[in-house]
């Protein structure tokens, strides 16, 4: 007896947590179902390339402002407000640097053509390593990507599209389906071969 209850405790813990006849079944989705899966990932990649607040606020607060789509002329102010002041950001972020002090502090500050100017003046840096932040045409070209990402990524948005085109035509839809993911896949294959060395506010900070 004692043999057969260890042997049976024994198979008991091999046995995994989740048994497959517990798992939630495979449901077969439909092209529809698919696109709009394939339209989320596609979302989710591109916000990488964009500073995270501006991304975040403009998913949070295009709901709101739009009323879920159903715009009247005063949400549909607010919602054009609204992608462009994101959009704008998403520009001016781009010139954006940061660095690391030496008690280890993390100091941000826009490139400019003289250098790096700290937003607080906190610190003063040297003209050596200042000279390394200048503003470099490369950047101008990131803050275009960035814009047309983030352009990319209001057309992605059901509440924005339906706030300023409520019954497309025809035409109108195959524009706003194909032209964002033109946009996503351009950009994205710029920003790889042209990546950028900016680790500017809402982007990853490395240690320089």
């Amino acid at each position: 007896m004692a043999i057969n209850e260890l042997s049976r405790e024994i198979n008991e813990q091999d046995e995994p947590l989740l048994l497959n006849k517990n798992l939630p079944p495979q449901v077969e989705r439909n092209l529809v179902q698919q696109a709009i899966s394939q339209t989320f990932e596609s979302t989710a990649h591109l916000a990488n390339l964009l500073p995270t607040g501006s991304v975040l606020a403009f998913q949070i607060l295009s709901p709101i402002f739009s009323n879920q789509g159903e715009c009247d002329s005063v949400s549909r102010s607010m919602t054009a407000g609204l992608v462009a002041l994101c959009g704008l950001s998403c520009i001016l972020l781009s010139f954006t640097d940061s660095f690391k002090d030496q008690k280890g502090n993390i100091c941000y500050g826009f490139a400019t053509f003289r250098g790096l100017w700290i937003i607080d003046g906190s610190v003063t840096i040297p003209p050596e390593i200042a000279a390394k932040y200048k503003l470099k045409f490369i950047d101008f070209v990131h803050a275009l990507m960035s814009i047309l990402v983030f352009a990319a990524i209001a057309l992605f948005d059901e509440n924005v599209v339906k706030c300023f085109y409520p019954e497309p035509s025809t035409e109108t839809k195959e524009v706003l389906t194909s032209l964002p993911v033109g946009i996503g896949v351009a950009c994205s294959m710029l920003f790889v071969v042209f990546p950028t060395k900016r680790h500017g506010i809402g982007f990853p900070v490395t240690d320089c």
